[in-house]
């Protein structure tokens, strides 16, 4: 695992398998298991990460070409792991609708 972010809200790292270059995962350590399950509470956390999120876009040189930052929320979405997390992806062109 190449972490390429870490403070005491998040650990970032580059994807195992990636699908853009610079494609990196953003987790945040408090548990919660989907986007589904946000509450008020962790509305200052998602803050920061939006903020951890362009950080790592410039430290992985995407952030002039553009980014996106994604989540799946479920099963049918794609979600595999059940701990929130964030793909952080930019690098190459993308289109819309994306998958």
């Amino acid at each position: 695992m190449h972490v390429v972010y870490e403070d005491e809200r998040f650990l970032a790292f580059l994807d195992h398998r990636p699908l853009f270059p610079g494609h990196a995962l953003l987790i945040p350590r408090e548990h919660v298991d989907s986007a589904a399950d946000l509450g008020p509470r962790q509305a200052g956390m998602l803050g920061e990460l939006f903020v951890v999120a362009a950080h790592l876009a410039k430290a992985e040189r995407i952030d002039r070409s553009g980014w996106r930052l994604v989540t799946n929320v479920g099963p049918g979405a794609g979600q595999s792991v059940f701990h929130l997390h964030f793909h952080l992806l930019g690098g190459r062109g993308m289109g819309w609708p994306p998958g």
